[in-house]
């Protein structure tokens, strides 16, 4: 189960509703909190594979629900989700846009952190009227290649990697090793939490979009030559030791986006929300 964690705050509500992606009918399971005001909404965008809405955005979802409405997803094949046929990132990028208008929200900011930072740019240079600002933290979509992606490339070709990755994320061990090899020192209770959301459901999701995006060129979805064009003012966060995507990522963007900003977050690996929660929280809260 991924609800006990935000579940536990009183101060969150659970709920789920029903969307077409890739004209399949899918249960989306979100986390809501705060209470509407004169503030855009806020929509909080996890990664792939080990995350889930209340994983990413445990701490951050009621701490910037303080004066505004915060929405946090889990995208299909996560969390309590629904799954898809297939995982790409046009799926993703529809899944939001589908969520977006079956809650009838009309404009929001988003704060996408990896994969799901590469679905928030994406929506935001795809229907720029309905982005207010941009958070992107140690965001795909940024580079158009990253030292491991041939390896990487060639690992999902061999036959039963799904299955070996679907064990691996059935292991907590193997779980544990995993993060800890993409966060600096991560906490007992951060283990725990990812532990608790992934699985076979998620391992599925993360080879499928991976086999997708992972090309024999280069990575298939990168938004470099289309920053010029990114109009909502933007919030680049990178932790500095961040094995799976380069700070130098970020550092450029920030150079291309109009109106941008970047801050490093020193000894800080991929996942700067739960390395430093309270840094992460005043950070991204005073710039939205």
């Amino acid at each position: 189960m991924t609800t006990e964690a935000l579940d536990a705050n009183p101060d969150v509500v659970s709920e789920t509703v029903t969307v077409e992606v890739d004209d399949e009918r899918v249960g989306i399971r979100y986390f809501v909190a705060g209470e509407e005001s004169e503030k855009p909404p806020v929509v909080l965008l996890h990664g792939i594979g080990l995350d889930a809405a209340d994983v990413s955005w445990k701490h951050a979802l009621p701490a910037f629900a303080a004066d505004r409405r915060v929405f946090a997803l889990d995208f299909p094949g996560h969390g309590e989700s629904d799954t898809l046929p297939s995982y790409t990132h046009q799926n993703y990028l529809e899944t939001l846009d589908r969520f977006l208008t079956a809650l009838d929200i009309e404009r929001a900011s988003l704060v996408g952190i990896s994969m799901g930072g590469g679905v928030a740019l994406g929506a935001a240079l795809e229907d720029p009227e309905r982005i207010e600002r941009l958070v992107l933290v140690d965001s795909y979509g940024l580079g158009r290649d990253a030292p491991w992606r041939p390896g990487g490339s060639m690992l999902l070709n061999v036959p039963g990697f799904d299955g070996l990755l679907g064990t691996s994320l059935s292991n907590p061990v193997a779980v544990a090793t995993g993060l800890g090899g993409i966060a600096v020192s991560p906490s007992a209770g951060f283990v725990a939490d990812v532990q608790r959301a992934v699985g076979p459901m998620a391992a599925r999701a993360l080879g499928e979009w991976q086999r997708d995006e992972f090309r024999a060129t280069g990575l298939k979805t990168c938004y470099l030559d289309r920053l010029g064009e990114v109009e909502q003012p933007t919030l680049l966060v990178h932790g500095r030791e961040d094995p799976i995507f380069p700070v130098h990522w970020s550092e450029r963007a920030t150079q291309r986006i109009p109106d941008a900003r970047f801050i490093a977050f020193e000894e800080c690996g991929h996942w700067p929300p739960r390395e430093y929660p309270e840094k992460f929280e005043r950070v991204v809260g005073r710039f939205l």
